[in-house]
């Protein structure tokens, strides 16, 4: 399956992979390395995620990068993953899922 980062979601990798290359000198390319390791394992298995409840969005997933502590926060829609949020574990609020692209299209 194609797995989709919205423009959103590109922002927040680029901002967390810029904060982890400041501040994770011993290790300054591991966020990158391990979520492009799971966008291929999503890519291959889509369902491999804990189903994630959430009002708003139906059939979320997570599945958490063990690593670095983050978040990848997707739906699966017609032969697509679609990434809609890449969160750090250690917040204490979740990220906005309102006005996602939640279909290939949009």
């Amino acid at each position: 399956m194609t797995v989709i980062t919205p423009d959103r979601v590109e922002t927040q990798i680029k901002a967390i992979d810029l904060w982890w290359r400041e501040n994770r000198p011993a290790a300054p390319g591991l966020f990158v390395e391990e979520s492009a390791a799971c966008f291929d394992l999503l890519g291959c298995l889509p369902h491999v995620g804990r189903r994630y409840a959430h009002h708003e969005v139906r059939g979320l997933r997570r599945v958490r990068l063990r690593s670095t502590g983050y978040h990848v926060r997707y739906v699966v829609r017609s032969q697509v993953v679609i990434v809609v949020a890449v969160w750090n574990a250690l917040r204490r609020a979740g990220p906005d899922l309102s006005g996602l692209p939640l279909h290939p299209s949009g």
